[in-house]
């Protein structure tokens, strides 16, 4: 669509005068989707996490034998996070969250594609901290996960878990058993 000025736009005075339609050249609404398919989101997700694979952070560890030290960088893993994901779009967060929220329920493929980059996300943090590759304590506090601990007589129970209503369930129940 070609862009036309309006006798009002031509106008150095730039006070929007009584029955000024200068809205209607709007040709949208929004921010045009960063993503035409999911497929096209997919692999440029997929991308970024193998950027994240090949490009492990560096630790300098310092090793001794027979009297000499040496340091050496040693990789450690980069986890996969949203805020850097959303970084190698070029989208931020809240962009990412809107437009997850604001799909339509027929269109089932970009929910999928989000649903899974989401899923592996997760997935690469839970398992980097099960495999202590990551800190553990961090990694369970950003994936919302709880660890309660409740003695019951004799009984220690220790529930971990990332639905704090199921956790408050069990706790209610481990409660009321005394």
């Amino acid at each position: 669509m070609e862009y036309v000025k309006t006798n009002e736009m031509e106008k150095k005075d730039t006070k929007f005068k009584k029955g000024n339609q200068a809205w209607k050249l709007r040709t949208k609404v929004g921010r045009k989707r960063v993503f035409e398919s999911p497929e096209d989101l997919w692999d440029a997700a997929c991308e970024y996490f193998e950027w994240c694979e090949d490009n492990p952070l560096k630790e300098t560890k310092v090793f001794s034998y027979k009297g000499k030290i040496t340091k050496a960088k040693v990789p450690k893993m980069r986890a996969p996070l949203m805020r850097q994901l959303c970084f190698y779009l070029n989208c931020n967060e809240a962009y990412f969250r809107q437009f997850k929220r604001s799909l339509p329920d027929d269109e089932v493929g970009f929910s999928t594609v989000i649903h899974d980059i989401e899923a592996v996300v997760y997935s690469a943090k839970y398992q980097g901290a099960a495999a202590d590759l990551l800190n553990a304590n961090i990694i369970a506090r950003d994936l919302g996960l709880v660890d309660i601990k409740k003695e019951v007589g004799d009984v220690s129970v220790k529930v971990i878990s990332s639905e704090s209503d199921t956790v408050n369930d069990l706790m209610d129940k481990l409660g009321d058993e005394k």
